[in-house]
């Protein structure tokens, strides 16, 4: 199952004690997924759409300790595809409190985001990336959902495809504080997991790149000092090198591996890293007038 599908499922078991919960979570997949018009005597009509049996039996069950309202189901088969699409009819004067819910309090905004995902939500596989997104049939039912996201300090941002509008999440942390706010408290673990070795793996590549880089600039580094002291040796030679120069020069032919630090360990006198670097730069200009010349 998909990470998405595991929310789902997740929030699908979930239900709140409180009947204005209910009501915010089935207005929003409701409003996700259905429409609402009148019959001939002016009553209130919902009709709901989905080809997912827990969303349908989550909105039964909804309406159903909601209202207590007769509930019709229709079950189409497609053959060809192997899959099912689900209908749930409702006809009542109750229905115009889920059609014009204003949710305010803060355990009705939960409730009303976790439905808009159960009825249109979904999440990458958080192993490959981090995106979390709902669709929306109109922008400003995009524009209402964003900002009671936003209202929970997060950056909710919306994006048109097609004829939907996408209210999207990018960044881990606020992915995490999502499912924290729907509740999915068991997909919410299991993506921390997922960010916590992803974090391991980044610092240790970032650790392993950096010491190569600095594996490759010291032997660089060497290269070209031992490129300059042989220059010298077959110009000039070492004999009107200072004793101190040529110390370092003959250490560094006989230990071209070593660091700076074993080298001032090695030299007769023996000396710290910033003094062999000095002499080291020294010859380097002594190299470079030789070649001038």
């Amino acid at each position: 199952m998909s990470f998405s599908g595991k929310i789902r499922e997740e929030l699908l078991q979930h239900y709140a004690k409180a009947r204005h919960c209910n009501l915010a979570e089935l207005s929003a997949i409701v409003h996700m997924t259905g429409a609402f018009s009148q019959d001939k005597k002016g009553i209130c009509v919902m009709k709901l759409h989905t080809e997912n049996l827990g969303v349908a039996r989550k909105c039964f069950t909804l309406l159903e300790k909601t209202f207590n309202i007769r509930t019709d189901i229709a079950i189409r088969r497609n053959m060809s595809k192997g899959s099912c699409n689900y209908y749930i009819f409702a006809k009542g004067e109750e229905l115009l409190a889920v059609k014009n819910t204003i949710v305010q309090a803060v355990c009705c905004k939960r409730a009303y985001i976790r439905g808009a995902f159960i009825a249109s939500g979904s999440m990458s596989d958080p192993s490959k990336s981090y995106h979390f997104e709902i669709v929306c049939n109109t922008q400003d039912q995009a524009e209402h959902l964003k900002n009671m996201i936003n209202s929970f300090d997060m950056e909710a941002k919306i994006v048109s495809r097609k004829k939907t509008y996408v209210v999207y999440l990018k960044e881990g942390s606020q992915i995490v504080d999502i499912l924290n706010v729907m509740e999915a408290h068991v997909a919410l673990m299991e993506l921390e997991n997922v960010r916590i070795m992803k974090e391991m793996r980044n610092s240790v590549n970032r650790k392993v790149n950096c010491e190569t880089a600095n594996i490759n600039k010291t032997v660089s580094a060497a290269v070209r000092q031992i490129e300059d002291i042989k220059y010298i040796q077959d110009t000039v030679g070492f004999e009107k090198l200072p004793e101190g120069l040529k110390d370092v020069a003959l250490t560094r032919l006989a230990y071209r591996d070593a660091t700076l630090k074993e080298l001032g360990e090695l030299l007769e006198t023996p000396l710290g890293k910033s003094g062999v670097n000095h002499r080291l730069r020294k010859l380097s200009e002594i190299a470079e007038k030789l070649r001038e010349q």
